[in-house]
């Protein structure tokens, strides 16, 4: 084995790294975006329960007439 040989070795064995690495990166920014979703998704569902329970009311705190439908 010559010089040529090991340093294309090392370049190789350092290519496979910077790619494991690459993928790695990859994965878990999938998996962030797929938490930062489900959180968002849980965050509307609670919003819209709590809005669901709560009365509407105007800025002065009082309860707006019925709409007649």
């Amino acid at each position: 084995m010559n010089v040529d040989d090991v340093v294309a070795a090392k370049v190789e064995a350092a290519r496979v790294r910077i790619q494991a690495a690459k993928r790695r990166r990859e994965e878990l920014a999938a998996a962030r975006k797929r938490g930062l979703a489900a959180r968002h998704a849980n965050k509307l569902r609670r919003i819209a329960a709590q809005q669901a329970t709560q009365p509407v009311t105007t800025d002065d705190g009082s309860t707006p007439p019925k709409e007649n439908i």
